[in-house]
This record gives structure tokens, sequence and C-alpha cells, in this order.
């Protein structure tokens, strides 16, 4: 059995799919041939999974770096919950569990350490991983790395000192959804990247559907939220603003039209924040109107819709934010509600934004200079009349050609009203979905019973339902109503872990409902 062929067996095993996604195993065979990886993949293709796989079959450890406290909690749940043995190591320890982990990094307990950039320069850490086997590094959201990047962090620029202090250099990979050429020749650079295996999948997420509606009044900017909830009753979404004021104003109204809503900023206490971002992931409340402070690192799947009460201050911020939609790869829509005086509000941000300390006055200087020509980019977004997702492809150096039919760009206003209606038309039908085979009251009414049933088992095992499994994975029982596990392997996530774990339960729901 070749590597690849052994890397496809454990893919089936611990994430149940049959068959890798585009670019995924050119990224994983460049990595267990030693090769250094770069791979530039949008949200949701599977980055994580080209770096698993080969900490999976390899005999040391695999350390991932990452920024985002609540990402490295959902990776290390969700790969516990396929049974692979993983941990995380950030501020959110305390000194006590620190030491246990590092503990059990040096007894072999785990197969993948998820880590914060800034743990790195911890001389604790460093005496650990000095006596590992490291296999792997991988470097995720790496274009923090970039002074060109949105999310310039210095502390990425530490790595390359922590991997020179190793006795060994292990393989490294990064990863990135949002990276344009220079982004890209940055992290190759100063990551200092050994002839890398360079991959970009495209940048295109067919299943989003995006929309800007030029709005003129506060008043109008609300009409417009309430007839997208309307749309989307009982789905999951997010909605982005740029203020704290603009998220808790814009709560009072939807919470107070009945609207089953959240928010999230930093004005709120620390335990406020947990609270709000837990009944967002737990589907206690399915919609959370935010700052961009929230959503990086939460993998939710089911997330149908995405609207921008505001003009974010670039495209890459904006492609991060609306690509959170969609993740399970079923139909969602992003839209934008654009009005002439956010741009005042952003270039009130650039200019008076909180300094980043570590940054000299030059580097201030030159990220403001750029914060000012995304802006620019940003505007031509929302002021175009022509297809949207070629604008943001071309943003990012990816060629387009024609028009996507999937954007209110190419449908065209009168298009656009037609395709609302029908919406609406049938969400009234349907409740609450119809997509993905779903044709049958029958099969919509299985939904709605292995619905609950993950959301049962999420509250048994303490983790997010759509950790346990994804609506597609239910389309996907739904659809091929399994009457065995072996059957039950045959759905689209659901491993053998999984079936194991699960598989009595879902078999005995199905079973009684036919």
């Amino acid at each position: 059995m070749t590597n690849i062929e052994r890397a496809q067996q454990l893919l089936k095993q611990y994430f149940g799919h049959d068959s890798f996604r585009p670019g995924q195993r050119q990224i994983i065979s460049a990595l267990l041939e030693g090769r250094d990886v770069l791979g530039i993949m949008p949200t949701g293709a599977g980055k994580s999974v080209c770096y698993q796989l080969p900490a999976l079959m390899a005999e040391g450890v695999t350390i991932v770096v990452s920024p985002l406290i609540s990402l490295m909690n959902d990776q290390v749940t969700a790969l516990v919950e396929a049974g692979i043995r993983g941990a995380y190591y950030n501020s959110s320890l305390s000194e006590r569990q620190c030491a246990r982990v590092r503990e059990n990094m040096i007894n072999g307990v785990y197969k993948i350490i998820y880590v914060a950039p800034e743990r790195l320069e911890t001389q604790s850490f460093i005496d650990v991983c000095k006596n590992l086997n490291i296999s792997y590094i991988a470097i995720d959201e790496a274009h923090c790395v970039s002074q060109w990047g949105q999310d310039f962090r210095p502390s990425y620029l530490k790595i390359p000192e922590f991997i020179n202090k190793l006795p060994k250099r292990p393989v490294l990979g990064a990863f990135t959804a949002t990276a344009t050429r220079n982004v890209g020749n940055d992290i190759t650079r100063i990551l200092e990247l050994n002839s890398p295996y360079r991959i970009t999948t495209g940048f295109d997420r067919p299943n989003l559907y995006f929309e800007v509606r030029r709005t003129k009044s506060m008043s109008g900017r609300v009409d417009e939220v309430l007839e997208i909830l309307e749309r989307h009753k009982d789905e999951s979404g997010i909605i982005y603003c740029s203020t704290r004021k603009s998220v808790d104003e814009l709560y009072e109204i939807l919470a107070g039209e009945g609207y089953p809503v959240t928010r999230y900023h930093a004005g709120l206490t620390n335990e406020e924040r947990i609270r709000n971002q837990e009944d967002f992931i737990y589907d206690r409340a399915p919609v959370i109107i935010a700052t961009n402070a929230f959503g990086m690192g939460i993998d939710k799947s089911n997330v149908r819709f995405v609207i921008h009460y505001n003009m974010p201050k670039n495209i890459e911020s904006y492609y991060q934010e609306a690509g959170r939609a969609g993740r399970d790869g079923e139909a969602a829509e992003c839209i934008m509600l654009y009005m002439a005086k956010d741009i005042y509000t952003i270039k009130y941000f650039i200019e008076n934004g909180e300094n980043n300390e570590e940054l000299t006055n030059e580097q201030r200087a030159n990220v403001r200079r750029l914060d000012y020509r995304r802006l620019r980019s940003m505007i031509d977004y929302c002021t175009t009349s022509d297809c949207l997702r070629n604008h943001i492809l071309k943003y990012f150096g990816e060629k387009s050609e024609g028009v996507c039919g999937n954007c209110s760009g190419c449908c065209g206003i009168e298009r656009r009203i037609a395709r609302r209606r029908r919406l609406v038309k049938a969400a009234a039908k349907s409740a609450p979905i119809n997509r993905a085979g779903l044709s049958s009251a029958k099969q919509r009414e299985l939904f709605e019973k292995l619905r609950f049933l993950r959301m049962k088992l999420s509250k048994i095992q303490g983790v997010p339902p759509y950790v346990i499994f994804s609506d597609k994975t239910i389309y996907d029982i739904c659809d091929k109503q399994p009457r065995t596990v072996e059957e039950l392997l045959k759905v689209d996530g659901i491993g053998r872990v999984k079936a194991d774990k699960y598989g009595n339960m879902i078999i005995t729901e199905v079973s009684k409902f036919l």
C-alpha cells in the first residue's frame, strides 16, 4: 500500500470521507515525501486534513501554530471526537494545566499539539520540544507573518527562530485562505520554506451566493436584515457590524422582534462572550450579531447566511468573514448592506485604530498606506455592476472568465427580486430546509428527528452539534437511510470511529422512522 493509499484509508477511518478534496492529495503527498508546502485554500476546503493525516502517519508529533484560541479548542475537540489524541497549549490554560500538557508531550500522549505563536518563545516549551521527535510543523493562518496581510502579527516572525532551536528541522506546511501573490511570497521568505510545493486550489466557493444591497438609511438596513431572517427561519447565520454600538442596537431590535439572536463584541464581559458564543455554536441561538472580533476559528459547518451590516475594511476580511457561510458545501448567502457613510467609519479606524506596540513607526505607516489601498478595492466591490465573484477572484490574482450566475451582479435587480420570492416561497413550503435531495415531507421529517438526536448527543458529549456530524452528513443519512453499520459507513462524514460510537443510535432512529 502506498503512502497516499494509506492516507486515503485513514481519511475514511477517522473523518468519514471517501475521497480527497481539490488540492488535498497533492499537499499530503508532498508532506509525506518530506517537502515543505505552501497551501492557499479557501475557507471550508479542508486545510486541516492536509496536515492531520500526515501527522497520523508519522512516528513523531506534529505541532500546529495557530493564533486563534477558539480554533484550537474547536480542532482539538473534533480530533478527540474522531479518536485522535490531541491537545492545545495557549493562554487559556493555567500554569498547572500547561505543565500537564508538557508532561504528556514528553510521555508521547499526543499526536497533534496546537500552540499559540507566543508560546514558542517560552523556555519551558522550547526545552520540551528539544527532546521531542517533531515530524511536522504546520503554520495555520500563515498570512499573519506578512506585513502585506490584513492580520499581520509580529509574533509570527519568531517562528523560524523557534525552528532553528530544534535539534532537527521538521517538514513545514504553511496554510492560509486569503493570500495575494505578495503575501504568498512573504510567507515563503519569512518562514524560510525550503523549495516548497506551492498550490493555490482556487478562491472560488461555488456554493456561496454574493450580493451587495445599497441602502440609504439605517431603517432601510434593518428592513433588509428582517427580510433575510424571514427567509432563513430556524437557520444559522452571522451578522457582522463594524462597531459595538451597532451590534447592541441591532441586537435590541431583532430580539424585540422575537428573533432568537445573541451578540458578541469586546465590550461584553468575558463570561458573557463565552456564553453567547456557546449559545450560537450549540444552536441555542442560531443567529449571532458580532464585530469582526468574532468568528476566527469557529468551524460551524451549518451557517446558511452571513450578512455584513456595514462594509468591512478590505476584501481579505470580507472574504474570510463571508466564507464562514456554507462550510459544509451546501448553498449559502453572503449579503453586504452598503452605505457610503461606511467609508468614513473605516477611514476613522485607519487613522485612529489601536496601534500595535510591537510595530515600528515605519511599519505602522506602511500598514496605514496599505489599509487605504485595500479600502479602495473594497469600495470598488460594493459599487461595481459587474460579476461580484469575478471581482473577488481577480483581487486574489485568479483568472476568471464570463459570469458566475450566482451573484447580484450577474442576476440583475429583477432576477434578484424574483430569486428572493422563489426562496421565500420554497422556505414556506419546506420547513426547515429543502436541499440535498430532501424532496419529500417524510425525508424532511427524518432530517428533524436526526437533528434532534444530534442535539441530544451534543449535550451528552459536551461538544458542539456540528462536531458530532454536520448537516451535510444528516442530509446523506436521509438520502441513504442506512439500516446496518456497513450501510452507515457509506454516508459522507461517518468514519469507523463515529460509526462505532453513534451507529446503533442512528440506525435505530432511521429504522423507527421507516
